[in-house]
């Protein structure tokens, strides 16, 4: 997971990049058989103890997907914590520490 995060004027952009396969389970492979759904549910990010950013995905978001996202608050040096799950289990979690612009 890529995770770009920089302040400016107590406002924190996020942009962040998640490589995922985000199959909707309807589409289908050359013989025929359908490729099962394979999709993030879930994106919550966090800095300190606040959650400042939620979002719930589903199959119709493309491959790879891109957030972005600003919230007030935080400063140069805190740490954004950035976590996914998917509709089969699967997770991940990634950190990034936020710049000064």
């Amino acid at each position: 997971m890529k995770i770009k995060a920089t302040v400016q004027n107590n406002v924190t952009s996020v942009k962040m990049l998640i490589p995922h396969s985000m199959e909707t389970g309807r589409r289908k492979e050359k013989d025929g058989s359908v490729v099962p759904a394979h999709f993030i549910t879930e994106v919550t990010a966090t800095c300190g103890n606040d959650t400042v950013f939620h979002a719930e995905l589903g199959p119709g978001v493309s491959k790879d997907p891109y957030l972005s996202f600003q919230f007030d608050g935080a400063k140069a040096g805190d740490v954004l914590k950035v976590s996914w799950v998917d509709n089969k289990g699967g997770s991940e979690t990634g950190e990034a520490a936020i710049t000064a612009m």
